[in-house]
């Protein structure tokens, strides 16, 4: 999902047992479009009601369908309207920055 100044990622392990939880299988990360900074998002819950898929998060709280979605931060202390890419490549910068974030992360359960 991205909007002119974000982009909120949600990415898939698919490396780890069917049965682990979605905390393990997926990660959410907010990214500055200009500075390229990674924001991990905590992930608290999540919850599927037909159409509308919600995330919640120690960050704040994630709403989308298929096409739109909106990232309201904590307190309501900005919103965010998203759009919503369902095939869409990382640009190559910030694909290795976050390869690199999720290696140091791995290492960092060892």
């Amino acid at each position: 999902m991205e909007n002119f100044y974000l982009y909120i990622l949600e990415i898939k392990r698919t490396d780890l047992p069917k049965d682990a939880g979605a905390e393990a299988i997926f990660k959410w990360l907010m990214v500055d479009k200009e500075t390229l900074t990674i924001t991990p998002l905590s992930f608290s819950s999540m919850d599927s009601a037909g159409e509308i898929e919600e995330r919640y998060f120690e960050e704040g709280y994630l709403k989308f369908n298929n096409s739109i979605g909106t990232f309201i931060e904590k307190y309501n202390s900005a919103q965010h309207p998203l759009d919503r890419r369902l095939e869409w490549k990382i640009p190559t910068p910030l694909s290795n920055s976050i390869t690199e974030m999720m290696a140091n992360e791995s290492l960092s359960h060892l």
